[in-house]
């Protein structure tokens, strides 16, 4: 069966029975139709979280189609909970923009999934709608004040930055001009759409702790200089307000189920190539606020969500995990060993062998966090005997666990080898989380030390726009925000052909720009689209609506 038949026969709960399995009183949650609600912020609670054992799932550097982290969370909590181990896992919710394209939705899959899942892929609780609408009223606004006579700032519209968004994948809207029409219709400048989940105020609600914080954030958001080079901010425009009015509901996460009716909360959805690649920091208190442990996910490799969930969300936040489960596939393995995409279920373990420096770095890198790493195999119907042995053998000289989890076919039961790994690594106490920089070190200096010791890059360039861009950040006094970079999830480089473990490579920062509400940095290396497009043959083309209403096509 496909993941919706699979979802379709499952017997979802009424979401008051799993609020109570969660342990809130029904009459506090506010609900979306029978199986979806929203849980209000008061319900944190700070003390209990720091008790919860929160466990991160990352994955070695993906194919194409990903390796199934949100699959192996899902699973993973399952497999706890029948472990008698009270688990919540916490996600991101899905972009239209994949589930329309090319890697189809994002709540799991086979007999780990979140339900209901047409719902969570298409429109949810309408939090990437609210994102939407305070990040383009603030573009709306901008463009309101360069066309002022009687409000003006003085903005120079040659240095806004500041985009529009959508949730959904269009090429054609990556570079447009507006303003044209005449005097009317604006001032003519250039400008582009990218897509919702890389909208600042995306990584914003993601940070944010509370209303008060959100609204800081927001009117912290770097707009721009006037001509007479004064910088502008959100606040300045007296935007915040409003844009925080749009966000009241957007803020408060989402409680669904998972196909074995434990409890799950999904909310917010960055890119991990080009933002932080990981669910809210009020998602995942309040499941810590909960549970024994909580699950959650960071977005592609451990290069890319891994490090910025630790490096970024971990330390604003105060959490420190556990644990790393670190998703690994045999077809991934030997991708990056060589082996083409067309080939890769095919028996091969010479091509394996030559892919395991790709775990090998990426243990290496948690362990950077002084954390310790688990190695959970993702099994899939093809893979052969003879290649899983040789990981379990390289993680026997390693002397780091592994298991193999069958989390698609079998649910929580699948997962049940790798959920006491989990929990033997977690009551050895062995794990005692330490960042990899400090914040308020040089802005260089943590870019090299990402570059260097989590990419295994031997140098780090900049361009002549990127040095500028260097300059600036130390005139507007940000030389203390995180890192936050963009790049390529397709290798541990910022060329996407260099797979494997690449050495000897350099990283090339082509520009720096500036999320002050979020409170980042980003440096983009190589070419990064915040607007991705659609492939030839889309999604789309397969999902369509029966004569009973019921969604087919969606995977």
């Amino acid at each position: 069966m496909t993941d919706l038949d699979i979802a379709k026969k499952a017997t979802l709960q009424h979401i008051t029975k799993i609020a109570e399995k969660f342990g809130i009183d029904p009459d506090e949650i506010e609900m979306f139709g029978k199986y979806k609600a929203k849980l209000p912020l008061h319900l944190i609670d700070e003390v209990k979280a720091n008790t919860s054992n929160l466990i991160l799932v990352s994955a070695i550097s993906p194919t194409p189609a990903g390796e199934g982290k949100t699959t192996m969370s899902i699973g993973l909590s399952e497999a706890l909970n029948q472990l008698n181990k009270k688990t919540t896992v916490v996600l991101r919710e899905p972009s239209l923009g994949p589930v329309f394209g090319i890697k189809g939705g994002a709540t799991g899959g086979g007999h780990a999934q979140v339900l209901p899942m047409e719902d969570i892929n298409l429109h949810f609780t309408g939090d990437f709608s609210a994102i939407e609408k305070a990040h383009n009223l603030l573009s709306a606004l901008i463009d309101n004040n360069l066309q002022s006579k009687t409000n003006s700032l003085g903005i120079d519209g040659r240095t806004v930055g500041w985009k529009r968004v959508m949730d959904m994948n269009d090429r054609a809207l990556r570079n447009i001009v507006v303003g044209l029409g005449g005097t009317t219709s604006g001032i003519p400048r250039e400008t582009g759409f990218d897509i919702t989940a890389a909208s600042e105020i995306m990584a914003i609600l993601c940070l944010s702790k509370d209303l008060k914080d959100l609204k800081e954030r927001m009117g912290n958001i770097f707009v721009g200089y006037t001509f007479d080079k004064k910088p502008i901010y959100a606040k300045d425009l007296q935007a915040n307000g409003a844009m925080t009015a749009l966000l009241k509901d957007a803020i408060k996460p989402n409680l669904v189920q998972t196909i074995e009716g434990n409890p799950a909360i999904i909310h917010g959805g960055p890119f991990a190539n080009i933002a932080q690649g990981t669910n809210t920091v009020i998602a995942t208190k309040m499941g810590m606020s909960f549970s024994e442990y909580t699950v959650t996910e960071a977005g592609f490799g451990f290069d890319l969500g891994g490090e910025k969930f630790l490096d970024i969300k971990c330390q604003s936040a105060g959490l420190a995990p556990k644990a790393v489960i670190l998703t690994t596939t045999i077809r991934a393995l030997k991708y990056h060993g060589g082996a083409d995409l067309s080939d890769l279920t095919a028996p091969n373990v010479d091509a394996l062998k030559k892919g395991l420096p790709n775990l090998e770095k990426h243990l290496e890198n948690v362990k950077k966090y002084n954390i310790v790493p688990v190695i959970a195999i993702n099994k899939f119907t093809t893979d052969d005997d003879a290649e899983i042995e040789v990981i379990r053998e390289f993680a026997a000289a390693q002397n780091i666990k592994v298991a193999v989890a069958e989390v698609w076919a079998k649910g929580g039961k699948g997962a049940l080898e790798l959920a006491q790994c989990l929990i033997d690594v977690v009551e050895s106490g062995k794990s005692n989380f330490q960042p990899l920089y400090a914040w308020n070190s040089p802005v260089e200096e943590k870019i090299a030390t990402i570059a260097k010791e989590i990419y295994g890059a031997k140098e780090v360039e900049y361009t002549a726009q990127a040095k500028a861009h260097l300059k600036r950040i130390t005139d507007l006094g940000l030389n203390d925000l995180p890192i936050c970079m963009a790049k390529t999830q397709k290798s541990l480089s910022d060329d996407a052909t260099l797979i494997g473990r690449p050495t000897n490579f350099s990283i090339t920062i082509r520009e720096i720009e500036i999320a002050a509400g979020a409170g980042f940095l980003v440096p983009i290396t190589g070419t990064i689209m915040r607007m991705p497009g659609l492939p030839a043959h889309p999604s789309s083309e397969g999902i369509d609506v029966n004569e009973k209403g019921e969604i087919v096509g969606l995977f």
